[in-house]
């Protein structure tokens, strides 16, 4: 599947803890670029374009990550959160993939044929401390998204996730912290979630290790380039399996 990226607008207002060393803060300071200024970008319209023989220039059957320099339900950005909707429907031959941490707001903007979900959405909510698991996760229980993940990324902390993986969970996802000033992500912590998924049949990924991994009582630093690669080398991965 190939997959493309699709950022509809640029920027943010931190919200958590899980923001103070954001990446796209850290990517606009090296250009003397204020992060927090939210604007729409040239790529607006990016799922529709089409080539000069009217095709969609992204073919069918890809997969958008969506929103990523950003986030999906900001504020800001309800003024154009409706035509991406319209995009979205007018593409439902792709799937679109999209992070929040503002899962509070989900129904800002929603499209009236929204329905139990769009087969082609998958939501993923953002927690990276066991408070933000309790005050997010069972918003997103409740709401009617047909692919639900949760995102711990940056993991800042050891949490559970058991008492929600069999509420509809389909997806999560670990990565610990990036850049010069990243904070410590313990494997342990990684591992525990991984077996919690296991044991709960609910799929799981090791993204990326973070600039900082504490494992076997030594923190190691890991280059940007490695931290997906050791990530995958750790074998943690889990996709779902038929419960017997």
């Amino acid at each position: 599947m190939k997959q493309y990226s699709w950022n509809p607008w640029h920027g943010c207002y931190k919200k958590s803890e899980g923001c103070l060393n954001c990446y796209v803060y850290r990517h606009d300071a090296r250009y003397n670029q204020d992060a927090s200024r939210i604007y729409q970008t040239q790529n607006f319209k990016m799922p529709i374009q089409r080539n000069q023989n009217k095709e969609y220039k992204i073919p069918s059957g890809a997969l958008i990550a969506t929103c990523f320099t950003s986030d999906f339900f900001l504020e800001t950005a309800d003024q154009w959160r409706k035509e991406v909707w319209d995009m979205i429907r007018e593409r439902r031959d792709c799937r679109f993939s999209f992070l929040t941490k503002r899962i509070e707001r989900f129904y800002k903007e929603l499209p009236h044929d929204w329905g139990n979900g769009w087969e082609n959405v998958e939501i993923g909510c953002s927690c990276e401390n066991q408070k933000r698991v309790d005050e997010r996760i069972p918003i997103l229980l409740q709401l009617p998204i047909k692919t639900k993940q949760i995102i711990c990324a940056p993991l800042l902390e050891e949490i559970s996730l058991e008492k929600y993986l069999d509420l509809g969970i389909d997806l999560v996802v670990v990565s610990g912290e990036s850049g010069n000033e990243a904070r410590v992500c313990d494997f342990n912590w990684v591992k525990k979630l991984q077996e919690e998924c296991v044991k709960h049949n609910v799929c799981f990924v090791y993204r990326q290790t973070g600039a900082r991994l504490l494992k076997d009582g030594k923190i190691y630093r890991i280059k940007t380039e490695e931290q997906s690669t050791q990530a995958k080398k750790a074998h943690l991965d889990y996709q779902h399996q038929s419960l017997i």
